[in-house]
């Protein structure tokens, strides 16, 4: 069953509460996402570290319900 915009949203805010997620479905059959991710908790970190945060809150559904995600994080300005 493929995931929803919404649920990914939710997934990343239970790892990153407070941040700023806004998540696309790019072909309209959920099967591939786009996501930008601001948090404050991206402070200090690199891009690889920021991208394993969020990935850490998709674990187990990349590769299965979640096909592909392109992803983009920030520290808030």
């Amino acid at each position: 069953m493929a995931l929803s915009a919404r649920e990914i949203e939710k997934m990343i805010l239970e790892i990153l509460p407070g941040a700023t997620v806004e998540v696309q479905d790019m072909r309209g059959d959920g099967s591939q996402f786009a996501a930008h991710v601001i948090s404050e908790e991206f402070v200090g970190k690199n891009r690889v570290q920021q991208h394993q945060m969020v990935y850490k809150a998709l674990e187990g559904k990349i590769g299965g319900e979640l096909h592909a995600l392109s992803l983009q994080t920030s520290a808030p300005k």
